[in-house]
C-alpha cells in the first residue's frame, strides 16, 4: 500500500481509504453484521488504515458494522472519521444534541475517540457559515476533551467557494467529490486546500459508477497502464500530489483488491500538471449526477434518482429512454407529476436543474 501524509499531521495514511457505504445490502437488511465486518478486516490486512463512515450509511447500520470489525483490531493500526451536522442531530444546534450524537457514533464504533470529525454535506457557502456558527464551538469543545483529533468539513462545493471555505482556517482536513468529470470545477478548492497543509480526503473517485459503466468514454484514462478503466479512474485521483486519500466505496475482498491494484507504484504529480495532460482528453461534465439519492424525498413519490440516472445517459450521448425502459423499468410519464415544489433541488450535492429534467423526461421519446 502506499501512503501520505495527511496535511501538517503527523499521520501517515493509505492512498486508498474504505468508504464503509457500500456493505453489502441483503447482508444489512438480514442482519448478517458480522459478515459484512469482514471486508473491514481485509482491507486492513491489505494495509488501508483509514476507514470513513457516517450515521444513516446501509439503513444506519455502517458505524456498528465498522465498529465490529475496528474493535478487534489495534487503535493506532488505524484512522476512523465520521460525520454530523445539523441534520443528524434534529435540526437542534445544542450542545446536548452535538453530544448525545458523537457519544452514540463513538459508542458503535467501539472507540473511545475519533480521529476525525466532519461537518457533514456543506451544500454552499451560506451553509458552511450557518453551520459552522451554529456547532463549531461544540465541535472544538469536544477536541478539547479528547473526543476528536481533527476537526474536518465534508462539501459539494465548487472550486472557488472551497477556496473561502479554506480561507476560514478552520479545518485540518476536508471530503470533497473530486474525479475523471469534475476535476476542472474543483481543482482550484483542492489546491487552496494542501498549501494550506490541509489534509484532502476525495469520495466518489468513479462519479457514482458513471466511469466504469461507460468504459468506452472512458478509456482514455487506462493509456500506458494495465489498469481496468475503474482501476484507472482511482488512480487518476490519487496520483494528484494535493490529494491525501481516495475512498473506495468497497462490498466484496475483490473491490478491495481492485482498488489496491489502483495505487501499485503510485506516481504523485501536482494537479496543474495533471490537468495539462488531460484538458483535451475525454469528457468534462460537471452537471451529472452522481447517484447519491440525496433527492429522494420526493412528496409524489417521484423516483429522481433513477430519472436523473437516465438523463445522465443523455449527457454521455446515448438514449436515455432505453434506460428508463429496459434498465429501470419505469414509465417517463411518470416524471409529469412532478409539482415543482424544489425539494429535490435544494438537497441536489451537485445542484442540478432536476424539475427541467423531469420536466423533458416526462415529454418522452
Amino acid at each position: 500500500m502506499y501512503y501520505k501524509q495527511y496535511g501538517n499531521t503527523d499521520m501517515k495514511v493509505s492512498a486508498i481509504g474504505m468508504g464503509c457505504m457500500r456493505y453489502d445490502d441483503e447482508d444489512v437488511k438480514a442482519g448478517r453484521l458480522e459478515k459484512c465486518s469482514e471486508v473491514v478486516l481485509y482491507a486492513h490486512e491489505k494495509g488501508i488504515n483509514y476507514f470513513d463512515t457516517a450515521p444513516f450509511y446501509c439503513d444506519d447500520k455502517s458505524e456498528i458494522i465498522t465498529g465490529i470489525a475496528l474493535s478487534q483490531l489495534p487503535r493506532d493500526s488505524y484512522y476512523i472519521s465520521s460525520k454530523t451536522n445539523l441534520g443528524t442531530i434534529g435540526g437542534k444546534s445544542t450542545r446536548d444534541a452535538f453530544r448525545e450524537r458523537l457519544e452514540n457514533t463513538l459508542s458503535r464504533l467501539k472507540v473511545d475517540y475519533l480521529d476525525f470529525y466532519h461537518l457533514w454535506c456543506v451544500l454552499n457557502l451560506d451553509s458552511f457559515e450557518s453551520q459552522c456558527e451554529s456547532l463549531y464551538g461544540f465541535f472544538e469543545e469536544a477536541k478539547s476533551e479528547g473526543l476528536i483529533r481533527n476537526i474536518v468539513f465534508s462539501s459539494h462545493m465548487q472550486g472557488n467557494e472551497l477556496e473561502d471555505a479554506v480561507a476560514a482556517d478552520r479545518f485540518k482536513g476536508m471530503l470533497i467529490g473530486y474525479n475523471a468529470l469534475n476535476y476542472r470545477f474543483r481543482q482550484t478548492g483542492i489546491t487552496a486546500a494542501y498549501e494550506k497543509g490541509m489534509g484532502v480526503v476525495v469520495m466518489n473517485p468513479l462519479g457514482g459508477g458513471l466511469i466504469p459503466n461507460n468504459p468506452k468514454t472512458f478509456e482514455y484514462l487506462r493509456e500506458g497502464t494495465d489498469l481496468t478503466v475503474a482501476q484507472a479512474a482511482l488512480n487518476f485521483v490519487a496520483s494528484h500530489k494535493e490529494i491525501t486519500i481516495t475512498l473506495a466505496g468497497c462490498t466484496t475482498k475483490e473491490h478491495i483488491d481492485d482498488a489496491c491494484k489502483a495505487v501499485e507504484n503510485l506516481k504523485e504529480r501536482p494537479a496543474k500538471e495533471i490537468f495539462e495532460e488531460y484538458e483535451n482528453k475525454g469528457v468534462a461534465l460537471n452537471n451529472l449526477c452522481t447517484g447519491c439519492a440525496y433527492c429522494k424525498h420526493c412528496p409524489k413519490n417521484i423516483d429522481i434518482p433513477k430519472y436523473m440516472d437516465a438523463y445522465n445517459e443523455k449527457l454521455l450521448g446515448n438514449n436515455m429512454f432505453d434506460r428508463l425502459k429496459y434498465h429501470w423499468g419505469i414509465p417517463s410519464e411518470t416524471a409529469a407529476e412532478c409539482i415543482k415544489c424544489g425539494k429535490c433541488e435544494k438537497l441536489c450535492t451537485q445542484h442540478l436543474p432536476i424539475i427541467d429534467r423531469l420536466g423533458e423526461i416526462s415529454k418522452g421519446a
